[in-house]
Order: C-alpha cells, then sequence, then structure tokens
C-alpha cells in the first residue's frame, strides 16, 4: 500500500477555498503543520481572523477534502486563531495595548451606521476577539444608549480611565461623563483635542479590535483620526440610496487619500421586513453597495435589512447581535465580522515591535 504524501494532502487542502479570505489556506499561509502517520493525517491550521461560528463548518470541510485522498483511513483537523497587529498609518506609533483599530464611517448621517458598529464589536467579540468600541461622536454620543450603560468611567490611578465593560466588551464615550440630554457646544479643536484624549487616556486592556465609531462627514473628527492616531483599517456603512452612497463615496475616497485602508462597504436597511406579514420589499433602491464595491474594487463586506427588533434592541441596550444570538440577523452580523477580520488578517503585519531600540552609549 503506497504511502500518503505532504503534498497530497496540501493539494487537497488547496481545493477549499476559505469563503473569508477568498483563497485556498495553503496559499494564505494558514497551514502550519502537516502530520503523517501511516493513513492517519492531523492538520494545524492557524487563522488569523477569529472564527469560532466557523470552525466546525472549516473542519468538516477540510476533513472532507483529505479524506478523499487515496490510502487516507484518519483526518484530524486543529484549528486555532491568532490576531496579530497590522500597519497603520505613516509616521504614527501603534497603540501600545490595541493590536488593531477599525473606523467605522459612512459620510452620512441617518443609515445606521452606529448600530452597525456597535453589532459589528459584540459579533468580533462572539467570534472570540477582545474588542472595544470608542464612540468618536462627540455631539450626538449614542453609544451608552445602545450599550444600555450608564456607568460613569472609573480611574485607578486619577490620570487614566478605565473603560466601561458592556455585553463583555470595553467601551468609552463622551455620552459616560454628560448628562444625555446635555448639548455639547464645543468648537472644533476642543472635539479633537476630546477624541484623542478618550483614546489615549482610556486604559484599554489589551485589546484585539478598537472599533471606532465616527461621526457622520468628512471633517475635523476624521482628519484628526487620519493624522494622529493609529488606524489599521476602515470600513464604509450605507444604504443602497443614491443619497446615501454618494457620502459614502466621499468618506471611502478620503480613507484613500491618507492611506488607510478600507475593507469593504455593509449595506444597511438594504430591504424592508413587514413585521405583521414578512413580506421583503427594496424601499431604498437595490444594489447600489455592490454596486460601490465594484466601482472601487473593494469587498461588499454584507446585507442588512431594516427591521423594526434591531432598531428595538439598541433603544433598551440589548444590541442584537447579544439579544437574539441564535437569530438570523445575528448571523448576518457575525458573518460581517468574520469578513472583516479575516480581509485586516490579509493587510501587512506590522514589524515594529519586533525590532528593538538603538541606544548609542559613549563609553
Amino acid at each position: 500500500m503506497s504511502e500518503v504524501s505532504q503534498s497530497q494532502v496540501e493539494m487537497a487542502v488547496k481545493g477549499y477555498i476559505c469563503p473569508y479570505l477568498n483563497d485556498d489556506l495553503v496559499s494564505a499561509s494558514a497551514v502550519k503543520d502537516i502530520a503523517i502517520d501511516g493513513a492517519k493525517v492531523t492538520l494545524k491550521i492557524e487563522l488569523g481572523f477569529p472564527a469560532n461560528g466557523y470552525v466546525e463548518t472549516l473542519a468538516q470541510a477540510l476533513r472532507d477534502q483529505i479524506a478523499a485522498v487515496e490510502c487516507v483511513s484518519d483526518v484530524v483537523i486543529e484549528i486555532g486563531s491568532k490576531i496579530i497587529s497590522h500597519t497603520v498609518q505613516r509616521g504614527i506609533k501603534p497603540h501600545d495595548n490595541i493590536k488593531n483599530i477599525i473606523a467605522v464611517a459612512s459620510g452620512k448621517g441617518g443609515v445606521g451606521k452606529s448600530t452597525t458598529s456597535v453589532n459589528l464589536a459584540l459579533a468580533l467579540a462572539a467570534e472570540g476577539a477582545r474588542v472595544g468600541i470608542l464612540d468618536a461622536d462627540i455631539y450626538g454620543p449614542s453609544q451608552p444608549r445602545m450599550l444600555g450603560a450608564k456607568a460613569k468611567p472609573q480611574t485607578e490611578d486619577g490620570k487614566t480611565m478605565l473603560p466601561v465593560i458592556c455585553h463583555e466588551i470595553q467601551s468609552m464615550s463622551i455620552g459616560y461623563m454628560i448628562e444625555e440630554d446635555n448639548p455639547m457646544i464645543w468648537r472644533g479643536p476642543m472635539v479633537t483635542q476630546a477624541l484623542e484624549q478618550l483614546l489615549r487616556d482610556t486604559k484599554w486592556d489589551n485589546l484585539d479590535y478598537l472599533v471606532i465609531d465616527l461621526p457622520p462627514g468628512t471633517g475635523d473628527v476624521q482628519l484628526t483620526l487620519a493624522q494622529k492616531i493609529p488606524v489599521s483599517a476602515s470600513v464604509i456603512v450605507t444604504t443602497p440610496q443614491d443619497i446615501a452612497l454618494l457620502d459614502a463615496r466621499k468618506a471611502l475616497k478620503m480613507f484613500e487619500k491618507v492611506e488607510v485602508p478600507v475593507l469593504g462597504v455593509i449595506e444597511n436597511m438594504s430591504t424592508h421586513i413587514c413585521s405583521e406579514c414578512g413580506h421583503e420589499e427594496h424601499i431604498f433602491g437595490a444594489g447600489g453597495g455592490e454596486q460601490m464595491a465594484a466601482d472601487y474594487d473593494v469587498r461588499l463586506l454584507g446585507s442588512l435589512p431594516l427591521d423594526i427588533t434591531i432598531r428595538e434592541d439598541v433603544d433598551v441596550g440589548t444590541p442584537t447581535v447579544v439579544a437574539d444570538p441564535d437569530g438570523a440577523i445575528a448571523q448576518n452580523y457575525r458573518e460581517i465580522a468574520r469578513r472583516v477580520a479575516a480581509g485586516l488578517s490579509q493587510q501587512g503585519k506590522d514589524y515594529s515591535t519586533a525590532f528593538p531600540n538603538i541606544v548609542i552609549q559613549n563609553t
């Protein structure tokens, strides 16, 4: 009986294309070890993104691929993930306690960006990552209400703030420090300084991802983000409506100009689902997000419905990903989260911590 070879196993693994990486796992450098013991094959996979909801599907797919190889009678699949830091804008030092910062932008208000941001953060956490969310909308902070958080940030040293923990993610917002109905009557420089302080003075605890929920537009806050905050990647939220797409395109082009990679487009409110009869209708138009993704050669990360439960869930402080974790909408958010994280895993790695500081001393 002929023996199984490593090349045969590699070819079998190459036959499966990961839907999140859009590549096979050999080419994506996710195969860490192939051990062959007679007719038994043990395959070790290390993904660069959290994938709790995908592990079983992936393991079965790889098991089926390898089991089809001649002389293989036993297949063991071991899957883990390792999230690393990725490159940020040139000249900006990465944050010591945050591996990757993902900015979520829309260019226009009213498209559900904050709701998408909080559910994306919670979905990344559900997939197995350590996650935080920073509410960068100083004038209209909404994350405290959406997370159901009312606690004031605490301090241990009188200099830094501890993030507020809600639904097992870390969070910070100017909304934690003011009354909910208090307006922030600040000029631009004060707003940008506040954003920097919220990021810098929060004692984030070893995050894999920090999701920044940006305010609408392409003004002071966005410019500060691009020039002073180490951002690994961005995500654009839009609706299919033409007027929303116009502003979403501006947001995308802004990130291109400041050299922040755009991972893709999330189309929110793509269809309306009637709460009475379940009828689905494209009330804001159809295919806008897909067309925008095609025009700018980025990925359509997913489409979300205009569903009353999404709004109701954030209004009471339990976003859909935690309110109904097994429901179709929560699973949709988790699919999007895996695409976002997998897309980021294919960006350049940050090597800044790999090099020692060089100190010249006179002796």
